[in-house]
């Protein structure tokens, strides 16, 4: 698989929803690995990246961006409070907000720096104990407090559990986001993108198809 096998894909699934072309953002998950792949991707024209931990995009992103302009850095792992400040200031959207912590540390310093990445809050679809995330019943209340604090919440995003069908998960958290006047849907990865697409994906997050398997630590 190549990326642009993969921008094939996202476009013939757009035309198959009905959707139009161009309405449906690749997030190349660059997470863990080796520089001369992500610059491959860079060199051919791509600019939306996603990763999984604050130092290692700290540690990446900042020459990148020198060389290539226009990178548009997503954060898709979760965020720690005391990373916060670090991830305003490098990621230019941030699909884990899942907690009241997390969200009034982050209206805090968006006021103090005059600047917020958009969010995504996370939905723990499944209400699986080890995974992070809003549970369902408490979206809605969720949802209401952070535009409370004036935070730009832009849709939901999901990770559904491996052993269910992504589908039943992916028209959920459609649900919830339009029940909420969201527009952004972060959902799909590798496996599943094109059913996510089909049911309103805004945001897919595809890594291994586009990159290779990730090379161990």
């Amino acid at each position: 698989m190549s990326l642009p096998d993969i921008i094939a894909r996202i476009a013939q699934a757009e035309k198959d929803a009905g959707r139009p072309q161009g309405s449906v953002h690749l997030i190349a998950v660059s997470k863990v690995q080796p520089n001369e792949r992500v610059r491959a991707v860079l060199e051919q024209g791509h600019r939306c990246f996603g990763e999984n931990k604050v130092q290692e995009a700290a540690g990446k992103w900042p020459d990148f961006r020198q060389e290539f302009p226009g990178v548009d850095l997503h954060l898709i792992g979760p965020l720690q409070s005391n990373k916060t400040r670090q991830a305003v200031g490098l990621f230019d959207a941030i699909h884990t907000l899942d907690r009241p912590k997390l969200a009034t540390a982050l209206a805090r310093i968006a006021q103090e720096e005059g600047r917020c990445p958009d969010l995504f809050i996370q939905v723990n679809t499944g209400e699986e104990p080890q995974k992070a995330g809003v549970m369902p019943a408490d979206t809605d209340k969720f949802v209401a407090e952070c535009l409370a604090l004036d935070l730009p919440v832009k849709g939901l995003m999901c990770i559904p559990p491996v052993d269910e069908e992504p589908s039943l998960h992916f028209a959920l958290l459609a649900k919830m986001a339009a029940r909420n006047g969201l527009s952004g849907l972060s959902m799909g990865m590798s496996g599943d993108f094109e059913r996510a697409i089909a049911l309103g994906a805004t945001h897919v997050r595809v890594g291994s198809a586009i990159f290779g398997e990730r090379v161990p630590a």
